[in-house]
């Protein structure tokens, strides 16, 4: 088997095959929110049945990962990958022949259990295929082609609900795509050497026997503390739908707002990592801090001002909302993830980042957009939008101040034991 130093062309390849099945992954995930306005308008639903549909890929997420990746380190990845990325759009395939409700949460929710499989092990890849002094532009490579082919596609998907029974043909099309991706990865990737069973133990891995570890450092747990206030991933799931009940627009013109809220979200990433360093340059762990509550107090105003204001259609909306996007990632790109960074020792981060990102955020999420659709069903979206965005990231940025008595101690305590 080639390595990556041997076969450079081939590992960048490896890496185009991976970021075309991410893309699809995304896309097959996200179109039940793109294009839910008439798939609720074909199959006769309220707006709560887009929160169950939504909150399933967020509990396959949680349940299925660690699946996966145990899998695919039991039977190898390229094989795991061309599975669940490209066979398994079938079952994609087959949601866009459901005739009721029922068949829909069915098959697409077995659909959605292989979308989450792919960018934990496509990380795993990167990670062998690339050498450490390279691995920072391969993932930035990967998240900038996944971010590219969401945003062109989101606005083409939403053409399809001027088309009858364009959410059928979406489903179909995008299913097809994913199994042309599973092809595409099982003529084209390459699959590295594993590391040795010696240098296997020193890398980070999620150990359950970890935790305990993790829940002696009191910045820990206000980080879990303070996730059931981070409401923004059920923003993404309602936002086409808000703008379609709301606002009256049609659904082909939300997606293309969505699309610009995204096009600032992806720009945020980078600049949330650039502010937040700057910020601890300048007032030390306590800066990272600082810069989570004025995210957290822009995120708040800015939602109020995109979501309980009517700015028309015209320049002023888009810009308000590629503005709200651009704001989006700054406090996690900035502040949240170094911060796990600075208080955990390495060799528990794969631990720490899984337990917080993964099975406690995913686990609020899918609760949270469940409970968003029932809420909307009786209150109105957009009075559930001011209580469960709005309002939480205000709160969140009182409960921040917390960090200002243990994180900077948290920090000086595990750089000591480094």
């Amino acid at each position: 088997m080639d390595t990556p130093n041997q076969q450079p062309k081939r590992r960048w390849r490896s890496l185009f095959v991976l970021a075309f099945g991410q893309i699809c992954d995304n896309t097959e995930g996200g179109l039940v929110n793109i294009l839910f306005p008439v798939i609720r308008q074909s199959l006769g639903l309220g707006v709560d049945a887009l929160g169950i549909l939504s909150s399933i890929s967020k509990f396959a997420r949680m349940i299925f990962g660690p699946i996966w990746s145990l899998a695919a380190d039991r039977f190898g990845r390229k094989r795991i990958l061309f599975i669940i990325t490209g066979v398994w759009g079938i079952w994609t395939i087959a949601a866009g022949c459901a005739q009721n409700f029922t068949q829909l949460l069915i098959l697409y929710g077995i659909g959605a259990i292989g979308t989450v499989a792919g960018e934990p092990i496509t990380n795993s890849l990167l990670a062998d295929l690339f050498k450490e002094n390279e691995r920072g532009k391969a993932f930035g490579a990967i998240r900038s082609m996944a971010s590219a082919g969401s945003l062109v596609l989101t606005p083409l998907i939403g053409q399809l609900s001027d088309i009858q029974d364009g959410w059928r043909l979406g489903l179909m099309t995008m299913g097809g795509v994913s199994v042309l991706s599973g092809v595409l990865i099982l003529l084209f990737l390459v699959e590295p050497e594993r590391p040795s069973a010696s240098q296997s133990e020193e890398m980070p891995k999620f150990k359950w026997t970890d935790i305990r570890l993790l829940l002696k450092t009191p910045s820990f747990l206000l980080l879990a503390g303070m996730l059931p206030f981070v409401t923004s991933l059920v923003l993404f799931s309602f936002f086409v739908t808000y703008f379609v009940d709301v606002r009256g627009w049609k659904n082909s013109e939300a997606a293309l707002l969505y699309a610009v809220f995204q096009g600032g979200w992806t720009v945020s990433s980078l600049l949330g990592g650039l502010i937040g360093d700057w910020f601890e340059k300048r007032m030390g762990p306590n800066g990272r801090v600082a810069l989570m509550q004025i995210y957290l107090v822009s995120f708040s105003a800015l939602s109020y001002g995109l979501l309980q204001i009517d700015w028309g259609r015209g320049f002023a909306m888009y810009g308000f909302s590629f503005l709200f996007g651009l704001a989006g990632s700054v406090g996690f790109s900035g502040a949240v993830l170094p911060m796990v960074c600075a208080i955990v020792p390495s060799r528990l981060s794969a631990t720490a980042f899984s337990l917080l990102f993964s099975l406690v955020q995913g686990f609020l999420s899918a609760i949270l957009t469940l409970a968003f659709g029932k809420i909307a069903m009786n209150i109105g979206l957009e009075a559930t939008m001011l209580w469960m965005v709005t309002i939480p990231y205000a709160c969140n940025a009182v409960y921040w101040c917390l960090f200002y008595r243990f994180y900077p101690s948290d920090c000086r305590r595990n750089a000591a034991s480094a």
